[in-house]
């Protein structure tokens, strides 16, 4: 498999996004039509260091990214906080809204263990006072 060739800033459109309420959700979908129309770029960041991280902002996030792939080009966030990206992680769209220069696209390496789970090199020990399973 090739490696995936290097994104020139020709190839790249930037999309600032501030105060969102959901009525808003249309009229970005169609301002992010416009612009990959008007540009064909391969990848379109959307600037949200300005967003204030709620429901409404990751339910726009994600009906962009879907309008995105379906005109057949990436999304990417720039300037994520934290706030949400532990929101985009919660709601399960942390991997669908990858952040701009981080390898792979993700803020985060590697990941949590779930509950039940142990971390990586944890090995259980055995209770003698333990019956046989």
């Amino acid at each position: 498999m090739l490696p995936p060739r290097p994104i020139s800033e020709t190839d790249i459109a930037v999309m600032t996004l501030a105060a969102i309420n959901r009525a808003d959700v249309p009229a970005l979908c169609e301002r992010l039509r416009v612009l990959v129309g008007a540009r064909d770029p391969d990848v379109v960041v959307c600037d949200v260091r300005d967003l204030v991280p709620d429901l409404v902002a990751v339910e726009s996030l994600a009906r962009l990214r879907l309008t995105a792939r379906r005109l057949g080009c990436g999304l990417r966030l720039r300037g994520a906080s934290r706030a949400l990206e532990q929101l985009l992680a919660f709601c399960g769209l942390y991997d669908v809204l990858p952040l701009e220069g981080e390898l792979g696209g993700f803020g985060w390496h590697g990941r949590q263990p779930e509950e039940r789970e142990h971390a990586g090199g944890v090995e259980e020990r055995v209770d003698g006072r333990d019956p046989p399973a």
